[in-house]
Formats: C-alpha cells, structure tokens, sequence
C-alpha cells in the first residue's frame, strides 16, 4: 500500500512539475509580412525556446494592421518596418511605437516586365510607386538619384509627386497600395517595389533592379513595440535571437544577391 501510495505521489507531484513548466513558458507574440521578416522569426523559434519563450508569428499582408495590433495590444511586437515609416505612424496616428533593434535592409528598387534598361524606358512612361508617406518619399529620392526626376530639397523624405520641381521626360506617376505592386507591374512601365513584396513576386533587386538603392540606406528594417515594452526580457530575448549569426547566416545565403542585406 505504502509503494501505491508512493508511486501516485511521485506521478502527481510530475503531474505538477509538468503543469508548471508549461506555464512557465511565456508566450511573445509577433507580427510580420511573410518574407522575410516571418521567414527570419521562424528561424528563431528554438532559440526563443532556449531562453524560455514560446514564440507565435503573426503573418500580416499590409503595413497599417501589425501597427494597430502593436498599439492595441494584440500583439507584443512586429518586424517588417523602418524608422522613416514608424516615425510617420505616430505622427498620423497618435501612436506610440518605438524601435527596439534594426536587422536588415531590404534595398528598393525600380523594376519593368517591359523594359531591361533604364535608359529604355520612354519619355511619358507609368511608373507606379508605393502610396504611404514614408516609402513614396522613398521611392521618389531612389528615381532623383537616378537623374529621372528633380525634388525641391524641403520636401525630404516624405516627398510626394507634387514636390517633383523638374521631370523632363514627363513621367507619368501612380500611387499605389505598396502590396499591390508586383501587380500593377504588367499594367505600367515600371514599378519601384519594398524589397518585402518583390521577393515573394520572384523579383530579384541585383538581377531585376534598373535602378537599385544601395547598401548605406538610412531604411533599416526594425523590430517594434509599444513604447514601456523596450526592456521586456521576452523583447530583449528576441532582439538577442534576431541578430544572432545563425540569421545572418541564412540572410547570406538565402539572399546572395543582395536582395537583403544583414546591418548587424
């Protein structure tokens, strides 16, 4: 009786072990568009696991939502942004997100399935550019280092088409819903494309690019929280996992071609 006894105490208290243990492992949960922001944290899922998180990717296929679910709680934090955008949502918004940690640019680039030179693009052409803020301004600054257009110089980052002072060759612009752009590529003459929609459309920025940012852009890809949430172990830990050189070894090799390159 005394080794039944025994046998049902030492089941139960591994009952109880197991249940905390369980419980212990804290849940983060981040959002992120597909590639290669949610490629790169399920990479990372045995890491976190290691330092004691169960981490949950979120895929998101807009730039406003995973913001929302930042701000609103819904979510710990997200991957998939630069400084130049966030700054913006907060301003527009009234949010309060802030960076934690950059990894990786995702170089911009000007892309046609009609034409393989910039030099081949014609005088009145469409070309379609992303309609948020921070990466219309951004797509405007990579077509005036290129010498296709001019801007006045106060209109900065946040550059829309009608701070263009001088277009000689009367370029035609639209503005479209970033995610939207890889296809409106057959509609137009060209297209300039976040690094994060074109590679799932199979573009390549070295290869497919008639006009590439470079490495040095100021539009370092970052992970976000609520402002409070900067020094959350769980966020600590995952910005420790983001930047490991087990992820930059996978940027390195799963984009050879620079499509994205690692910061850390």
């Amino acid at each position: 009786m005394k080794k039944i006894i025994s046998c049902i105490s030492v089941i139960a208290l591994s009952l109880v072990l197991f249940s905390c243990s369980k419980k212990d492992a804290k849940v983060i949960t981040v959002g992120a568009t597909p590639e290669p922001h949610a490629a790169m944290l399920n990479l990372i899922v045995d890491d976190m696991a290691a330092q004691g998180y169960k981490l949950k990717v979120r895929e998101f296929t807009d730039y406003v939502t995973p913001n929302e679910a930042v701000e609103a709680g819904e979510i710990d934090a997200n991957f998939f942004q630069h400084v130049p955008y966030m700054d913006s949502f907060n301003e527009e918004r009234g949010f309060h997100l802030k960076s934690v940690i950059g990894t990786h640019v995702e170089p911009l680039a000007l892309y046609s399935k009609k034409y393989k030179k910039l030099a081949d693009l014609p005088d009145g052409a469409v070309i379609a550019i992303p309609n948020d803020p921070t990466n219309e301004g951004r797509a405007l600054l990579l077509l005036k280092a290129a010498g296709l257009i001019e801007l006045d110089p106060k209109a900065g980052l946040t550059a829309v088409p009608a701070d263009i002072t001088k277009n000689a060759r009367k370029f035609k612009f639209q503005e479209i819903e970033a995610a939207s752009l890889p296809r409106v590529l057959d509609d137009t003459d060209a297209a300039v494309i976040n690094g994060n929609y074109a590679i799932p459309a199979g573009l390549k920025a070295t290869k497919d690019g008639l006009v590439v940012e470079g490495a040095e852009s100021p539009y370092v890809n970052i992970i976000t929280v609520k402002e409070g949430k900067e020094n959350d172990p769980a966020i600590k830990a995952l910005a420790k996992a983001i930047t490991s050189q087990k992820v930059k070894d996978y940027i390195l090799k799963t984009y050879p071609n620079g499509e994205v390159v690692p910061v850390f």
